[in-house]
């Protein structure tokens, strides 16, 4: 069986796949402090639910962008599951070429994610990512990861929000409103979040597709994807398990023999 992870700085989504099928997963909180022994018991326990033993894992394979959690990771692996970690990193993305100035700096979700994308549309894409931050990846219609752009997260910028304006309420971010005009400080505080982002995500989408020489698919995914989607215009899909997909591929092109070489960021 296959382990895959994706660690971002609020979630970890974790995959079992045995061959091409996805078994199970599981989104969990990422808890930068915790430690080897205590991630092997949160796991044990997950995996008990579905009748998975760790013994069964035969290789993991990690994106990761919480430097903290690297050694966490790899004390975890070799320790209860007798093998080192594999990483995601420009090297490891599936032939695909990183065309910004320095590719080290681009995050391993944002990879995981336009590898996923492009093996599925095989054309030009936006891949909007709704995590702790906003991200938008652009691929060319060669397969080529060109770039992007970030910003901070529905979630971080409501967060700002309630924080500095102490007379507002905090609201839960689950749908949106009847109506973009609210008529109470809770139906406008939710029009302003979600309604503004959508705006903000066309806007995005507007001036990217400016600056490309062909029409692209434009596709989402994340904790919020769903949600923006109602009420965004530019986005066509959404695709909840897009990073499993994608790390998925990258295992594929990986040896499945480690080779006692450490791939660590």
């Amino acid at each position: 069986m296959l382990l895959v992870i994706d660690v971002g700085n609020t979630n970890t989504v974790l995959g079992i796949y045995q061959d091409d099928r996805l078994l199970k997963h599981w989104r969990i909180r990422t808890v930068k402090d915790t430690t080897e022994d205590e991630y092997n018991i949160l796991l044990v326990n997950l995996f008990k639910e579905s009748a998975i033993k760790v013994a069964q894992i035969r290789r993991t394979l990690i994106a990761c962008v919480v430097p903290s959690m690297v050694t966490i990771l790899d004390a975890f692996c070799r320790k209860y599951l007798g093998h080192g970690p594999q990483w995601v990193d420009p090297k490891t993305a599936a032939g695909m070429r990183i065309l910004t100035h320095n590719p080290n700096e681009v995050g391993a979700d944002r990879i995981v994610n336009a590898v996923a994308a492009y093996a599925k549309y095989k054309t030009s894409l936006i891949v909007i990512d709704f995590g702790t931050a906003t991200t938008f990846d652009v691929i060319s219609e060669q397969g080529e990861y060109l770039g992007g752009a970030i910003c901070p997260g529905v979630m971080i910028a409501s967060e700002a929000l309630f924080q500095r304006a102490s007379k507002l309420p905090r609201v839960e971010i689950h749908e949106p409103p009847a109506t973009v005009i609210g008529k109470d400080s809770i139906s406008s505080i939710k029009s302003g979040i979600i309604y503004g982002y959508a705006g903000l995500v066309d806007g995005m989408v507007r001036q990217i597709k400016r600056e490309l020489p062909t029409l692209p698919r434009v596709i989402a995914t994340g904790g919020l994807a769903r949600l923006i989607h109602e009420v965004a215009e530019s986005i066509e899909a959404v695709e909840a398990d897009l990073t499993l997909e994608g790390l998925k591929l990258i295992a594929d092109t990986l040896s499945c023999e480690v080779n006692g070489r450490d791939r660590r960021p």
